[in-house]
């Protein structure tokens, strides 16, 4: 996955709709975290196992929700100027550091 290019596409779908402004780092996060919720709500009330055997269509949608999660999130490091994929990497390596045995 090429994160600037997405980056790139992404900024030209906000450029030609005039979101700019929009997109503070406020909305953006608040943005992100409501697409949260909305992944959140397919898995409400199933069990364990149900959870890990959704149906085609629960998957598309969980997959859906992902995407605009994580467009979201790229939206928000850009305003913010940070580099995702540095930014990820540090938190992987704290990661392992911390819980890896």
């Amino acid at each position: 996955m090429n994160l600037q290019e997405l980056t790139e596409r992404l900024h030209q779908i906000r450029d030609n709709n005039d979101w700019r402004g929009f997109h503070s780092p406020k909305n953006l996060a608040m943005a992100a975290s409501v697409e949260m919720s909305e992944l959140v709500e397919i898995f409400q009330w199933l069990t364990e196992d149900q959870s890990r055997q959704l149906p085609p269509e629960q998957l598309a949608h969980a997959g859906q929700e992902v995407g605009d999660i994580v467009l979201y999130l790229l939206l928000l490091c850009s305003e913010l100027g940070l580099d995702m994929d540095q930014v990820v990497r540090a938190k992987l390596a704290d990661s392992e550091r911390r819980f890896a045995r």
